[in-house]
């Protein structure tokens, strides 16, 4: 029923005036629906274009016009200021129409900027490495926002695939920054360092050193959790250094495992207030396997009871033809687990090793 209705709603306008209309005919001569008569316009400004607005102004000030005069109300003061009335509110109702188009100009500009800065940020991957699929999502909390402070990157290199998932703490620009920084460092140390334990290192000191630039709180509290893996060309293993950030699912035959680090660690940023060193756990990685990475978005989405949505329950028994596939019904659980209520950014990556040989 509701959205047979917001289907409709384009109906709106001319239902309050025939409504309006019918009203004022069939009730007493004292009883007037100019309040049918200005909403029509109105609405219609709201939810038309500028031409239906106009045609629901003249629409509503001739119906008006035609019961005052059956009515033989038109030639008093009463009758002539209910129509001035109705007129002026349609002349408004066409500034308000413009002034909406202009500010949804400005919105969808505004929205061709964000999507373009986030393709420079986070470009898509390629689908495929050798025998990798590859898969990624980006859900932002805000509605019409494209960019926030999720994080995801993927690299060929000669020590094999590389991917980082993260989440910077906080919003805004500094957010914004932190990725730019995160996602450069990303790419440069993934293809001249040899062990995911380096790149963790020059992610630590370059994210520090952005954090010290910044002002207030950010400057002591800025950090970024993540996790870094790690998939050769050769071999059925994967790699995993985990810097504080939700626990990375592999997923086979219908099986899920979540996958903790052998030794906790502090996020991104906050290096210095540990003692342990970062250590790289190793697991294998066999043929039909599908990695999934993602941030707290998608485990802290909750339900109107208050109860956050668990992947680890709600993919056990499934399977999925593709990283893809997998993301997408990720994406829909997470609306139907939620009702549509998305109140964190969420960054997903899926990898799925295909069968078959080995990269040459």
């Amino acid at each position: 029923m509701g959205r047979w209705c917001l289907r409709h709603l384009q109906l709106l306008p001319v239902l309050l005036l025939v409504v309006g209309a019918l009203l004022d005919y069939n009730t007493s001569p004292h009883f007037s629906a100019e309040a049918f008569y200005t909403a029509a316009p109105m609405t219609a400004a709201a939810l038309l274009s500028l031409r239906a607005t106009i045609l629901a102004g003249i629409g509503a000030c001739a119906a008006d016009f035609a019961l005052l005069t059956h009515f033989g109300f038109i030639g008093d003061s009463g009758g002539r200021s209910e129509l001035a009335a109705v007129a002026t509110v349609s002349v408004f109702a066409v500034v308000v129409n413009r002034l909406m188009y202009f500010s949804d100009v400005r919105l969808q500009s505004a929205r061709k900027i964000a999507l373009a800065v986030q393709r420079a940020v986070l470009p898509e991957p390629p689908s495929a490495i050798g025998h990798l699929r590859i898969a990624v999502r980006y859900q932002s909390a805000v509605k019409g926002a494209q960019i926030g402070g999720d994080l995801y990157g993927v690299q060929d290199t000669p020590y094999g695939v590389r991917c980082l998932v993260g989440d910077v703490r906080g919003k805004g620009m500094d957010a914004v920054k932190a990725v730019d920084v995160a996602l450069g460092v990303f790419r440069e140390a993934a293809d001249e360092e040899p062990t995911l334990v380096r790149i963790a290192a020059r992610l630590e000191r370059a994210l520090v050193r952005e954090a010290r630039r910044r002002q207030g709180p950010e400057q002591t509290e800025g950090f970024v959790t993540g996790v870094l893996a790690e998939i050769p060309h050769r071999g059925d293993e994967l790699r995993l250094v985990n810097r504080g950030h939700p626990a990375p699912l592999l997923l086979h035959g219908g099986e899920v495992r979540s996958v903790e680090p052998s030794v906790p660690a502090l996020p991104l940023a906050l290096g210095e207030f540990g003692a342990d060193e970062d250590r790289t756990d190793t697991l294998p990685f066999p043929p039909g396997t599908t990695l999934l990475l993602y941030t707290d978005g998608l485990t802290e989405a909750r339900n109107r009871a208050g109860t956050f949505y668990d992947p680890g329950t709600h993919l056990p028994g499934r399977t999925f033809p593709g990283p893809d596939a997998l993301l997408d019904a990720l994406l829909d659980d997470v609306r139907h687990h939620t009702g549509g209520r998305i109140s964190d950014d969420m960054a997903l990556l899926a990898v799925t090793r295909d069968g078959g040989g080995e990269r040459p």
